[in-house]
């Protein structure tokens, strides 16, 4: 029997150049008007400020950039808040042991990266053993999966409800929250909803980071905690699609297999006879 691993391998493969070029076709246009625009801008500056020369700007410009990688938010002023105050903290440390990682907050110090190191090396284990128990209290009241598939019935409408339930919580109600808070579309909050809880984590939209607004000092807590439970639901699921996706690969792969052999069969059993010759002993 041959194995239906070649086949994931090919899909996944299929699947990662389907998405470079599907994410190639829609944002490389807007990079390149967004990049024009950029650079139009600068000489404008310059033209404003005839004061400062191209080199004094393009150094200003490698400050802010200086200044956003060490999570400094160049708007506002010195009065914005602190990054590393204990609810900030927490967050951070929340998106260190879950491998969120969004990019925009980082250890500046060698102590701290060097602590960051071995916070995570114990960290992450931990955090996986605890989502894993979490989702196993999650699943307390469901049955199996392989009773769901083999007795489709009450099970189906537990999963739904399961589905449903943690749909709403999870990605659909807090980008509601998210875009009042925080002032993003719907679809902005939807987004990094998803985007954090897959913990895919670009850093392009990170919670309480506008120091235009005022937040609540338990805001980032709350929303670390919100995570936690996100985290445990999403992987849940994804756990179970990637668990039907393999059934269901291997159920095709199987079914084409026994109609091959059902075919070897078949052809062989249309052959004539051929005389058999015996050979005494």
């Amino acid at each position: 029997q041959i194995s239906w691993t070649p086949l994931l391998v090919l899909g996944y493969l299929f699947y990662l150049l389907l998405g470079a070029m599907v994410f190639q076709l829609l944002e490389k246009q807007a990079e390149t008007h967004f990049r024009d625009q950029f650079q139009l801008e600068k000489l404008k500056f310059l033209q404003n400020y005839t004061c400062l020369d191209r080199q004094a700007l393009e150094q200003f410009v490698q400050v802010l950039m200086e200044a956003w990688e060490k999570g400094v938010n160049p708007e506002g002023n010195s009065t914005n808040p602190s990054n590393w105050d204990f609810s900030n903290s927490f967050f951070f440390a929340g998106t260190v042991v879950t491998t969120i990682g969004y990019g925009n907050l980082s250890p500046s110090t060698v102590a701290g990266q060097i602590f960051c190191v071995f916070y995570a090396l114990f960290g992450v284990p931990l955090n996986l053993a605890f989502l894993n128990q979490l989702g196993k209290g999650l699943n307390a009241h469901l049955l199996t999966l392989e009773r769901w598939v083999q007795k489709p019935g009450r099970a189906q409408v537990q999963l739904a409800i399961f589905l449903t339930t943690g749909t709403l919580l999870f990605l659909v109600f807090p980008p509601l929250v998210f875009s009042y808070v925080e002032g993003w579309s719907y679809g902005e909050g939807f987004y990094f909803t998803f985007i954090t809880l897959s913990t895919i984590g670009f850093g392009d939209y990170v919670v309480g980071t506008n120091p235009n607004k005022h937040y609540i000092p338990v805001y980032r807590s709350l929303t670390a905690i919100w995570i936690v439970f996100g985290l445990a639901w999403l992987a849940l699921v994804f756990n179970v699609g990637a668990d039907l996706m393999e059934r269901y690969l291997q159920l095709k792969w199987h079914k084409s297999d026994l109609s091959l052999a059902e075919g070897a069969t078949t052809k062989l059993e249309d052959e004539p006879e051929q005389p058999r010759i015996h050979i005494p002993s």
